[in-house]
């Protein structure tokens, strides 16, 4: 097997000048409130919040069922 992977260790990432970079704290202190907006609208809702919504629907579906059944 030829692995090209296996010779090179697992480096730090560096910046333009080599010196190390923690991403995760640059991620963390870069965060601003357009990042944030995109991240609520790519994010999916939870399933309890959509089985809620489902509920919810299911009611008002079942009080108008019984509207028209009642002739109202």
């Amino acid at each position: 097997m030829n692995n090209d992977d296996s010779k090179t260790p697992n480096a730090p990432p560096t910046d333009t000048s080599g010196k190390p970079v923690n991403v995760v704290k640059r991620d963390l202190e870069d965060r601003d409130d357009d990042t944030e907006a995109v991240d609520e609208v790519i994010t999916p809702s939870s399933t309890r919040v959509k089985e809620q919504d489902a509920e919810t629907l299911q009611r008002k579906v079942d009080e108008i069922e019984r509207k028209v059944a009642d002739g109202n």
